[in-house]
């Protein structure tokens, strides 16, 4: 055992003299990089998602809305997703978004252990009696390009069957370079469901960010309108999503009597 851990620690410090491999977040070389791909400075400024949320889609409620409204936010109690909840780990933010990043488009593919890892455990309550997880999928095309489907690799390390039903018939832009107000459309009808293996399946969408829920919302259409029983949905992070737009303030007419100007004189 002795010899095995000073092996570890020669072997760690070879790694580090000659690769210093960065930390996936903050790119400082690692102390430990055979122990973690992250350090642990970026690990503990990670910000998890607090209650109050909604108990539907699991984004922030204020104390305020909390109290006084209820325990759904403005988007479902006016447009109930298909899902039945959604949950993600934390804060799309800082340290997480560089992580994910990393991960998604830098090739970190070895990322997907640590994170899933952490998701399983954040996410215990959505995936507690869940029969199998579904990867969001992506377009053909765009998985060429990636080489990679940063969803799928996240699904195999939660500890449940992965069951690929869902494939993407229809190629449009990322909806993380679309406001919030263009990602319905983006995403509408652009998922196709295979029937489930069982009539009484329960699922969990699996992704790595959440903003709005459309991506969600549309996967979990396309699931129940092929037989699934029950949707859920668990990612990494949650990005903030702006309110819904408020309507113009109306405009009043005056009916305060006219000053005389010159021309009236």
């Amino acid at each position: 055992m002795v010899v095995t851990s000073l092996a570890r620690r020669a072997t760690g410090a070879l790694i580090r003299s000659l690769l210093a491999p960065p930390c996936a977040s903050c790119d400082r070389a690692l102390p430990r990089p055979l122990h973690s791909l992250i350090c642990d400075a970026c690990w503990s400024s990670i910000a998890p998602i607090n209650q109050p949320w909604c108990e539907r889609c699991g984004d922030a409620l204020s104390t305020f809305a909390n109290r006084y409204g209820g325990l759904l936010c403005d988007r479902c109690r006016a447009r109930p997703p298909s899902f039945e909840v959604a949950r993600s780990a934390g804060r799309y933010e800082g340290a997480l978004r560089d992580l994910l990043h990393a991960f998604k488009y830098r090739g970190r593919r070895a990322l997907a252990q640590p994170l899933g890892a952490w998701l399983r455990a954040a996410g215990a309550s959505v995936l507690n009696d869940a029969d199998v997880v579904v990867p969001v999928p992506l377009h053909p095309w765009r998985r060429l390009w990636r080489g990679f489907n940063q969803a799928d690799d996240l699904a195999r390390e939660l500890g449940l069957p992965v069951w690929r039903g869902l494939r993407r018939t229809r190629h449009g832009p990322p909806q993380a370079n679309l406001p919030a107000s263009r990602r319905d459309a983006n995403v509408r009808a652009a998922f196709a469901a295979r029937s489930p293996p069982s009539p009484h399946l329960i699922v969990v969408l699996i992704d790595d960010v959440m903003t709005t829920g459309a991506t969600m919302d549309e996967c979990g259409r396309a699931l129940r309108e092929a037989g699934v029983a029950s949707v859920r949905a668990l990612t990494v992070a949650r990005a903030a999503a702006a309110p819904p737009r408020a309507p113009p303030p109306r405009r009043h007419l005056s009916i305060a009597p006219r000053s005389p100007g010159p021309s009236d004189v």
